[in-house]
């Protein structure tokens, strides 16, 4: 089954998923990425050290506003990525089909992707390399299964 539709989520979809989907949806040209948030307030910005680090690797997420998580976006993400353990549970209580597509961005590595939130530009650089090495993981497989 080709994964076409993959959905990030994190508490406020203003740091650490909308820097996951800009990263995948880059390498991901054929896919549909997109990010929301457990806890969103609808239509806020992304961070400005977000921006400014996606900036550093030629994506912008200026565009970016923050969506709340819906059960429309649940049913059609063919794989639901997830920041930590917490998350996980959560998304799959609310949404008890999703069980089977919700993982963590860092499944493979075993981490939780702490949230950089008022936490400084060292910790929204510890989180995205974090993003990196997990996005990188699911690329790769995702273009497995989708070839």
């Amino acid at each position: 089954m080709a994964i076409q539709n993959v959905l990030v989520v994190c508490i406020g979809n203003i740091c650490r998923s909308p820097m996951a989907e800009g990263l995948m949806t880059t390498a991901l040209p054929g896919a549909l990425v997109s990010s929301a948030g457990l806890q969103a307030l609808s239509g806020s910005r992304a961070d400005p050290i977000a921006c400014e680090l996606m900036d550093e690797r030629g994506i912008s997420l200026e565009k970016h506003r923050a969506r709340q998580l819906s059960l429309d976006m649940c049913q059609r993400a063919d794989l639901i990525l997830v920041m930590d353990r917490e998350q996980r549970r959560t998304v799959q209580e609310r949404y008890l089909f999703a069980a089977g597509k919700v993982f963590r961005l860092c499944e493979f590595t075993d981490q939780d992707v702490p949230d950089p939130f008022r936490s400084g530009r060292g910790s929204f650089q510890r989180s995205l390399a974090l993003i990196e090495g997990g996005a990188q993981q699911w690329v790769k497989r995702i273009s497995r299964v989708s070839s």
